[in-house]
């Protein structure tokens, strides 16, 4: 008896014959020609995290009546 063989998907055969969508993506992202893209994106959701951290900390000091304080968070 020959045992299976595992996919060459990164997640194995979801079912026979047929390649989910986060299968298909993983294998368009892993391709040597878009690390890059790859490493950008993961860029832009560290910079987006940032923002909206720091918008939010924004909002808080406005809430709170501190707008003055938003310019010497910003230089620190």
């Amino acid at each position: 008896m020959r045992a299976r063989q595992r996919g060459r998907w990164p997640l194995g055969d979801a079912m026979e014959g047929h390649i989910s969508g986060l299968q298909q993506f993983l294998l368009i992202l892993v391709q040597a020609d878009n690390i890059p893209i790859m490493g950008m994106m993961l860029l832009v959701l560290f910079f987006t995290y940032v923002a909206l951290k720091q918008a939010r900390r924004n909002d808080q000091l406005i809430e709170h009546g501190e707008r003055d304080k938003i310019i010497e968070e910003m230089r620190k």
